[in-house]
């Protein structure tokens, strides 16, 4: 029983359609990088929308691929940067 609250705890679907809603949406964080002065290391990012660096750096590779952000290599980190200025 207590594996059955666990995974209700950890679903959270939407009623009508029961998909899954997303905890962080991709525009959480271009709204943090338009925070942030329009540019910033994906841990600054994290810390802005208030997730895992992991998180981050998923959901930021996502707008790199959908042509929303870019990113330039500073290291061995990244730089994020809003495409277009916004």
């Amino acid at each position: 029983m207590q594996m059955d609250a666990k995974v209700q705890i950890m679903a959270d679907r939407d009623d009508d359609s029961g998909r899954y809603t997303e905890t962080f949406p991709l525009e959480e964080f271009t709204e943090a990088l338009k925070n942030l002065g329009g540019s910033a290391g994906t841990q600054e990012v994290a810390d802005e929308v208030g997730c895992k660096y992991r998180t981050a750096n998923a959901k930021l590779h996502e707008l790199k691929e959908r042509g929303e952000v870019t990113a330039r290599k500073v290291g061995n980190a990244y730089l994020w940067m809003i495409d277009g200025g916004g």
